[in-house]
């Protein structure tokens, strides 16, 4: 990990083993905590911890393999209360020398194996973890006691539709009800 590399937790490919895997482990200060939090639009980021190990894969290719674990505060998609939710999950990317590309562009086929990326000077262990937590942040995180409700509006005069009413098989249930003969 040396000068003009993309973060602090980065490796120099040139610099790795080919023989063994390289382990890392990635425990982010609150500082740096506090700054991921305010990337991914969090409340809070605590506990982080992203530990695993980059691996050669053939000549010039190369495998990280992590586990992340993290506790991360959310605003209620509902109330916009704080939900605090553990993220615990694991993650494999391979850094590939050779992608295909289109005849005399930059733009690169998007591959088959989501897991795929280019390969660089540096494989950089930070941004990976950052977006491995992006990727596997609840979307609508909700507390225990939010409740949508029920808006109910209509004309004047007019039967409000219900989201009861708009069950689509809700009449048809009342109907066979009526037409069973009773015992």
């Amino acid at each position: 990990m040396t000068s003009n590399a993309p973060s602090t937790a980065a490796f120099r490919v040139a610099e790795l083993s080919q023989n063994s895997a390289t382990p890392f482990e990635v425990r982010p200060d609150a500082p740096k905590n506090a700054a991921i939090a305010a990337e991914l639009d969090l409340l809070d980021l605590r506990k982080v911890r992203f530990v695993g190990k980059i691996k050669a894969m053939g000549g010039a290719d190369w495998v990280l393999s992590a586990t992340l674990g993290a506790t991360v505060v959310q605003p209620c998609s509902v109330t916009l209360d704080p939900v605090t939710t553990r993220v615990e999950t694991t993650v494999e990317r391979v850094f590939l020398k050779e992608i295909e590309t289109f005849e005399d562009e930059e733009e690169v086929e998007m591959p088959e194996d989501e897991r795929t990326e280019r390969l660089g000077q540096w494989i950089d262990v930070e941004a990976v973890m950052i977006e491995t937590l992006s990727l596997a942040l609840p979307e609508y995180p909700r507390s225990k006691d939010a409740d949508l409700g029920e808006a109910i509006y209509s004309d004047k005069g007019v039967a409000p539709m219900t989201d009861e009413a708009a069950r689509p098989f809700a009449g048809l249930a009342a109907l066979k009800d009526q037409l069973e003969p009773k015992d």
